[in-house]
């Protein structure tokens, strides 16, 4: 009986022993959570003090400036616009400038290779001698590219220049003639990329087609190419195609002997009947909102084309623009 109560107690001192460790045990620190990083905010309003470059008193040429050195030569056809925008690296920032622009991709002729030292020493030593001033020479963010990359309407094109694993060298030429010069070139030994913009203001070239334009083209040619603006795929005028209309007119009552053919004009683009269909009922319109105008409809005549008449090949979204068209043509 004693030995059964000695076991007994002992068991319990046991079992309160391990008790006891237990609640002994600390319990375990609380984990830190995490805190997501905040992207870097990037400074994009570092600008380039033009003020502290000197002009050039070089005689730098003209527009493009200079060719590719010997034995390279512009690879496929290059971007040459009287009025664009580029991006330059300017402190590590992509910034916009506007005014007339060159971009290409130079490779080496056939029988030579290309030197990626050879294509920078001889940009740089020419550069210099005509008076242009670095700017930049170094490479932008992964986060700067993100940033810009979007806004810039040639990326993918011909010299494009831009992107975060490309070292990038930007040099500047101010002339008093010929104004500020940017040039951005980046190489490897496999090709190089080129921008050169001759910046200028942008000058307002759109004017209001009038009775008079009007007349003198069915005096000097006898046609006149006019785009009257139409709702997508209806007859029916708009706002602005009704002010047209109005020049229009006024050209006829200016002139009571003149008749003319209305033709409308379409792109290729869907049905080729639905197209002269839709040709046909807008030449309809506006002759309808001609007498409507107090001209008669004896002097008038409405005929659609679609797209059987093309001024230009449908080949781009620009010369579909110019091929939706309506011309009024003098009848004798």
């Amino acid at each position: 009986m004693k030995r059964t109560i000695l076991l007994f107690a002992s068991a319990w001192m046991v079992a309160s022993c391990n008790q006891q460790v237990k609640d002994n045990t600390p319990p375990p620190a609380p984990q830190e959570k995490e805190v997501a990083e905040e992207p870097a905010k990037i400074d994009t309003t570092a600008n380039l003090d033009l003020a502290s470059i000197p002009y050039s008193d070089n005689d730098i040429g003209v527009f493009p400036f200079f060719t590719p050195p010997k034995g390279y030569k512009v690879m496929n056809q290059p971007i040459n616009k009287d009025f664009d925008i580029c991006y330059f690296a300017i402190n590590g920032i992509m910034k916009p400038f506007e005014g007339r622009l060159y971009k290409a991709n130079i490779t080496n002729e056939q029988g030579t290779q290309f030197s990626q030292r050879y294509f920078e020493k001889s940009m740089e030593d020419y550069l210099a001698s005509i008076g242009a001033v670095k700017v930049f020479d170094g490479n932008i963010t992964s986060e700067e590219y993100e940033r810009y990359n979007k806004q810039d309407p040639h990326k993918g094109d011909e010299g494009d220049i831009g992107y975060a694993d490309e070292k990038i060298r930007v040099y500047v030429i101010r002339t008093k003639d010929q104004g500020n010069v940017f040039i951005q070139y980046t190489s490897n030994n496999a090709g190089a990329k080129l921008n050169i913009l001759q910046e200028n203001d942008f000058k307002q070239t759109i004017k209001k087609i009038t009775a008079d334009d009007i007349t003198k083209d069915l005096s000097e040619t006898g046609k006149s190419i006019v785009y009257i603006t139409f709702d997508t795929d209806k007859s029916s005028i708009t706002a602005a195609g009704t002010e047209l209309v109005i020049q229009i007119a006024e050209a006829l009552k200016n002139d009571p002997s003149l008749k003319i053919a209305i033709e409308g004009h379409t792109d290729n683009t869907g049905d080729a009947t639905h197209n002269k269909k839709l040709s046909t009922e807008r030449a309809q319109a506006v002759m309808a909102a001609l007498v409507a105008q107090k001209i008669d409809k004896a002097r008038l005549s409405a005929k659609g084309y679609g797209a059987e008449r093309p001024l230009v090949a449908n080949d781009s979204e620009d010369n579909k623009a110019k091929n939706r068209r309506v011309e009024l043509v003098k009848i004798k």
